[in-house]
């Protein structure tokens, strides 16, 4: 009897020690953390970047002459020396059943206001990982505007990289992305904040 007993904990014991040890959740939730917290820079790097090429004309996208290719840096385009951030894709990028609305919208000084304070405000929130709800709830609005002002997508029925950088907003906002390599926690402590989860 001993002796079956004996080799039942030696073939459990070899058992035990031949079957890896699953990684840990505390591992997993880490890099989830820290993988969400790099989308979430990166994407506000986007919003800011679009910010501000566009405030003073970085020659990205704004401030490139179509002709010769050369970059008037800080120049009559920027935003800031009265180009309209809203003209160029509104103007002369937009199709699909929406065209006419959006093409109505380009140049508009308001719209451009609205425009630009959103790519600023998106972008802020997102690099400094606070106001993420509100972040993501604008960043989403503003990306399914673009998104449907080029219908049909280009490379596919309907789904474009817009759809999906809008709900990965969504995801990081859930997931509490600000939390790592931010300002959340600091932010999320805050008497106002607290009182109002949308703020989060």
């Amino acid at each position: 009897m001993t002796t079956t007993v004996a080799k039942a904990s030696a073939a459990t014991a070899a058992v035990e020690t031949t079957t890896p040890a699953p990684v840990s959740s505390t591992g997993a939730q880490r890099w989830t953390r820290c993988t969400a917290a790099v989308t979430r820079l990166s994407l506000g790097w986007v919003f800011l970047w679009a910010f501000l090429d566009k405030a003073f004309a970085l020659g990205h996208e704004t401030g490139v002459d179509p002709q010769t290719g050369a970059t008037d840096y800080f120049g009559p385009a920027a935003w800031i020396h009265g180009g309209s951030p809203t003209a160029g894709f509104l103007g002369h990028g937009v199709k699909g059943p929406l065209a006419d609305f959006y093409g109505g919208l380009a140049g508009n000084a308001f719209v451009d206001c609205i425009f630009m304070f959103g790519l600023l405000g998106i972008g802020l929130a997102l690099v400094l990982g606070i106001g993420m709800r509100i972040a993501a709830v604008a960043g989403a609005a503003l990306l399914v505007m673009m998104w449907s002002a080029v219908l049909p997508a280009a490379n596919n029925l309907f789904m474009d990289d817009h759809l999906i950088y809008a709900m990965v907003l969504v995801l990081l906002a859930l997931l509490g992305a600000g939390r790592t390599w931010g300002l959340g926690k600091v932010w999320e402590r805050i008497p106002v904040v607290q009182e109002h989860g949308w703020l989060k």
